[in-house]
């Protein structure tokens, strides 16, 4: 019975669209982390991202064996990205920690992780010794850096290592539609997330420069939700839905792209 429940999981993730949603969706931002591991059975966790929409997600956990519980249950569905925090204490010591190098090089040998991060520094970090190995080890495996920071520390990071694919989490927060236009432009290997920003669409309605970015960048956009506290797992559909009111404002072609080509794209599917 556990067998035909967690395929029949894995099946809901892949499954084109749910009732109710214009478009599956690659959920670019989501935590499986220690504290939700109580609340939320990894098959409780798979099934509301299915009831939500979400057809793969990109996945990082603290620690990354909550990532490997969704993982080992949705192959086809979960996106593996290896978060370096061991602990919650890591956050702000881990770019200068050759333990945490260590940590991440030998999780790597598995051979499944598509991204290293979410990870958070500010650019007195960029060139830290654990960020820049990072850096190196992200180019030489052709995955992604996920990178939680703000405009100026992500252009730092695409000048200091112009070899390593960058994931903005968030579009840095607070960057405007015309700053992130500046970067995408400028940055061929920058791609964007845009989970929690509410601005993109302020009481449902497309803001018209974010819409304008969109056409200009279809390729380069990302949405997600960032569960990144248990309780935020009850929002994941509210999330999603509010997603989904925006797509739909955007020409199909373009809505397309950003609600889960692009992330087919960077992390092709097994």
């Amino acid at each position: 019975m556990l067998r035909l429940a967690t395929v029949g999981l894995a099946a809901m993730l892949l499954w084109p669209a749910t009732v109710g949603a214009q478009y599956p969706l690659f959920d670019a931002h989501i935590h499986y982390s220690r504290a939700d591991w109580d609340a939320y059975t990894p098959e409780r966790a798979l099934s509301i991202l299915a009831r939500a929409g979400v057809r793969r997600a990109l996945v990082s956990s603290t620690p990354d064996d909550g990532t490997l519980k969704l993982y080992e249950k949705s192959p086809a569905g979960i996106v593996p990205a290896l978060r370096p925090y061991r602990t919650r204490e890591d956050v702000g010591t881990w770019s200068r920690d050759p333990a945490v190098a260590a940590y991440v090089e030998k999780r790597l040998e598995r051979g499944i992780y598509r991204a290293i991060g979410e990870v958070h520094f500010g650019e007195a970090d960029v060139t830290a010794p654990t960020l820049r190995r990072f850096a190196e080890l992200a180019a030489a495996r052709k995955i992604l850096l996920w990178c939680h920071v703000d405009d100026a520390t992500v252009e730092r990071v695409l000048t200091t290592y112009p070899a390593t694919k960058v994931l903005w989490a968030h579009a840095g927060m607070s960057a405007s539609p015309g700053r992130v236009g500046e970067l995408l432009a400028r940055y061929s290997t920058l791609w964007v997330e845009l989970a929690m920003r509410t601005d993109v669409a302020p009481g449902g309605a497309l803001d018209p420069e974010w819409r304008a970015l969109f056409v200009r960048h279809p390729d380069r956009f990302l949405v997600g939700t960032d569960t990144w506290v248990t309780s935020r797992w009850e929002s994941v559909r509210e999330a999603s839905d509010a997603v989904q009111a925006w797509l739909r404002q955007l020409p199909r072609e373009v809505a397309e792209q950003i609600a889960w080509q692009n992330g087919d794209r960077l992390f092709p599917p097994p």
